[in-house]
């Protein structure tokens, strides 16, 4: 049993999981927790110890640490599924020189994946063939055996149908290709058969059991056979020997199998069959011992006695006694087989109660489920708050329009009233015309250093891709890697967008200035001392008019209600604002996790329904009770008008005016505010752009210097070319014929260097958290990243709340 083969380990190149997963996780999740920094260290740690080079290939610990390390990657791929790390990958079997493709670095957890698979499997087949030697008699050792060759051919056929999809295009490695898994795949059944045949042997089952066992050995193997031979494994010494070894077990188990079918034929009293199967179970014995490469193992040499002795013995009794006639081989019936070698189905987890060490990330596909949930709650939020403002605001402007309530505080028309006094007051508090020019005069600046961004990340992919266009044109065919162009998409798409919401930011911008510029002198006027206000306003000449006291007391009342309806409104809006979001996350994740392939969508709809439909009940009641608050007032302020008659139009166009640059004041403040923010915000969101295209250029530089380095490396390496010979009338004479000449010295050989270079993959960013907007969609998104030295930025205070006029970026 010595030559039963394992798969030689894959060996990889030391990299730092920890700087790389921080910015997957920073990206995706917006930070990194005390807890996750330290778990990072733990995988680190476990990555060190599943790909050591002293790891004992002959220890079940080793294999636990392998599936151990195998299976945090399986929960890290769920929760980062982009992450971007260069995994650097040798082939298992190579046996050449540096400068062929004995390795691959491909940027993504799925290739790392298909790599510590690989060995599992490839460990799994040493520990096979370590059981089988050190225990061909022992049960035990045998099952133990079994169980590891069919794992490591359930492994190998696994990797047939991901080891593409994991390359990023690159090309594979001889070890990953499909043929080469195909080929492991059926040697590690034909082994795993092989060693149920030896459990056969020792546990003295039938001897038809034993030669339908002993047929499928040769089954496989001969499939092995035809695989390798039509594999092209050049500079991959060792596989030569492989063919030998198959070509000697295919052999050696026909024999074996004939030999036992013989033995039923004995039992049978069919001596012709039994002597012709013997004759031939020599033969192919006796042609797998011709192959030098391994001796034949115990159990052969002791089946290839038995059956010489028993050949002689029934040639002997057949000549005298039974005188059977002795069919051709070929007319012979088929030894039937028995498949007991099966690839074992790979599990999704090899410990699965073991702890995730990043159980506080959510998986990716759940993180983006709560985040639509959470946008969805929001939308609705935004929606009933944008519906409660905008019926204010409706209310408001019909109230100026009456000039209500300034019309009834002062009837007689001498004194200023005392709603436009509480408005004055107001405006002042606020900062006054002094505030709303200040933030008026930020915008520009704010605006330009958005766009100085936008430019300077233009101009860094340009210049990028302008070096890998000349880098191509000038190696040609041999600049391998993927086209400038091509990566950088998804970038240019980002710039984009932020142009066209930069551009919508400046037209609200210009409908700011020019509401302000409509409104301005009263703004100037209320924001004035209070006398100064009080000699503005238009006396009423006539000294006021006889006003029935009900009409005035009737509008009053009605300003009352206005106020309460306000203030119910102030309430309603912060109810729907406090609902706790976390209980609702909870809600919905339950639902998802309980009643899987659920329409999310209904569900979201249904938990956002369950938490909101009282209150979007109310916001109704409110619009209908506005309604018919608008009518008694529009009633009763034409009784009111009718018994005043025309006196003090202008004074009560002077108080409308004032009135409406009330609301025009604040709603230039708040707009202005968001304004700031909403730049501020965006430079944020901008400078996280920057950070990932200045990732992203820098692995680029990185990858074309060792780019660049190995084609000069080959360059270097390859011989110089031959001297051109001499003409005739050079040649030396004969009398110094004998002087040497030296060869020109040969290129140095390039030292082995390997590296690491930066991975460029891009990581969906965080979306920027919303708070109020009635006019909110999707913010473009991008990772986290630090503003460059000497360049200052405002303090973060939150997100924004942007509402209109300023623009929301569409969905990314």
């Amino acid at each position: 049993m010595e030559y039963l083969l394992s798969i030689p380990l894959k060996k990889t190149y030391e990299v730092d999981l920890v700087k790389y997963l921080k910015v997957s996780i920073t990206a995706q999740y917006g930070n990194v927790d005390e807890k996750s920094k330290d778990n990072l260290e733990v995988l680190n740690r476990m990555r060190n110890n599943a790909t050591s080079r002293n790891i004992e290939s002959s220890q079940e610990t080793s294999l636990e640490i392998i599936e151990k390390y195998y299976d945090q990657l399986v929960l890290l791929h769920n929760k980062l599924p982009q992450a971007n790390i260069p995994f650097k990958w040798k082939d298992a079997f190579e046996k050449g020189g540096i400068f062929s493709s004995s390795s691959m670095t491909v940027s993504n957890l799925s290739f790392e994946k298909v790599c510590i698979m690989f060995n599992i499997g490839a460990l799994m087949s040493t520990l096979g063939a370590y059981y089988c030697k050190e225990g061909a008699f022992n049960d035990n050792s045998l099952k133990q055996a079994i169980k590891h060759f069919q794992g490591a051919a359930g492994i190998f056929q696994a990797l047939k149908h991901t080891t593409s999809s994991s390359s990023d295009g690159n090309e594979l490695t001889f070890d990953l290709q499909t043929e080469v898994l195909n080929m492991l795949q059926h040697m590690m059944l034909a082994q795993a058969q092989e060693a149920f045949f030896f459990k056969a042997y020792n546990d003295g089952m039938k001897e038809s059991s034993i030669a339908r066992i002993a047929a499928q050995c040769v089954e496989f193997y001969g499939e092995v056979e035809k695989q390798i031979q039509s594999i092209n494994f050049k500079d991959k010494s060792f596989l030569p020997e492989w063919v030998d070894i198959f070509i000697q077990k295919h052999n050696a188990y026909k024999g074996v199998a004939e030999y036992y079918q013989a033995m039923v034929a004995k039992d049978k009293k069919e001596f012709g069959e039994q002597i012709t199967r013997l004759t031939k179970a020599l033969e192919f014995l006796k042609s797998a011992e011709t192959r030098v490469v391994i001796g034949m193992a115990e159990k052969f040499k002791e089946i290839v006695n038995k059956a010489t002795l028993a050949l002689e013995e029934v040639k002997r009794d057949n000549d005298f006694i039974y005188h059977a006639r002795i069919p051709d081989y070929k007319s012979l019936p088929t030894i039937s087989k028995a498949l007991l070698a099966k690839c074992t189905d790979i599990p999704n987890l090899f410990f699965p109660n073991e702890t995730d060490l990043f159980t506080n990330l959510l998986p990716l596909a759940m993180h983006q489920s709560i985040s639509r949930f959470e946008n969805r709650k929001q939308e609705l939020v935004n929606g009933e708050i944008a519906h409660l403002r905008e019926m204010t605001q409706t209310l408001s402007g019909i109230l100026a329009s009456l000039n209500l309530p300034a019309a009834i505080e002062d009837t007689q028309g001498v004194e200023v009233p005392k709603s436009i006094q509480e408005k004055a007051t107001a405006i002042r508090q606020k900062g006054g015309i002094e505030e709303i020019e200040r933030l008026i005069n930020e915008l520009p600046d704010l605006l330009k250093r958005n766009r100085e961004i936008l430019d300077e990340i233009e101009r860094s992919l340009n210049a990028e891709e302008e070096s890998d266009s000349k880098l191509r044109s000038q190696f040609k065919d041999k600049w391998t890697r993927t086209q400038s162009n091509k990566l950088n998409q998804t970038w240019r798409s980002h710039i984009a967008k932020y142009r066209s919401i930069i551009e919508k930011a400046v037209e609200a911008d210009k409908k700011l200035k020019g509401n302000y510029d409509m409104n301005i002198e009263k703004i100037r006027l209320l924001s004035s001392p209070s006398n100064a206000l009080a000699s503005a306003i238009p006396s009423n000449q006539s000294g006021g008019s006889s006003i029935d006291d009900s009409a005035v007391q009737a509008l009053r009342q009605l300003m009352l209600q206005v106020d309460s309806l306000k203030r119910e409104r102030e309430s309603l809006e912060n109810d729907l604002k406090n609902i706790e979001f976390e209980e609702l996350r909870k809600q919905f994740m339950s639902y998802l996790n309980v009643n899987a392939g659920v329409d999310e969508t209904t569900v979201a709809a249904e938990v956002i329904g369950n938490a909101y439909n009282e209150l979007q009940k109310k916001v109704r009641q409110s619009k209908e009770k506005q309604e018919r608050l608008i009518t008694e007032i529009q009633e009763a302020n034409q009784k009111f008008v009718a018994q005043r008659g025309s006196s003090g139009s202008k004074r009560d166009q002077f108080l409308k005016d004032c009135a409406a640059a009330y609301e025009a004041y604040m709603q230039l403040l708040s707009n202005l505010k968001e304004g700031n923010k909403f730049y501020n915000d965006l430079t944020q969101l901008l400078v996280n752009l920057q950070g990932k295209v200045n990732d992203f250029c820098f692995a680029r530089k990185a990858e074309r210097e060792e780019l660049c380095k190995d084609l000069q490396n080959d360059i270097v390496s390859k011989p110089n070319d031959p001297i051109p010979k001499a003409p005739d009338y050079q040649k030396p004479d004969s009398s110094s014929s004998g002087s040497s000449s030296s060869a020109p010295p040969a290129a140095p050989y390039p030292q082995y260097n390997p590296y690491q270079a930066p991975g460029y993959n891009y990581y969906p960013p965080p979306p920027l958290p919303q708070g109020f907007n009635p006019f909110v969609l999707p913010q473009p998104q991008a990772g986290a990243y630090y503003p460059p030295p000497n360049y200052q930025y405002p303090p973060q205070g939150g997100h924004p709340q942007p509402g209109y006029p300023y623009p929301q970026p569409p969905p990314s």
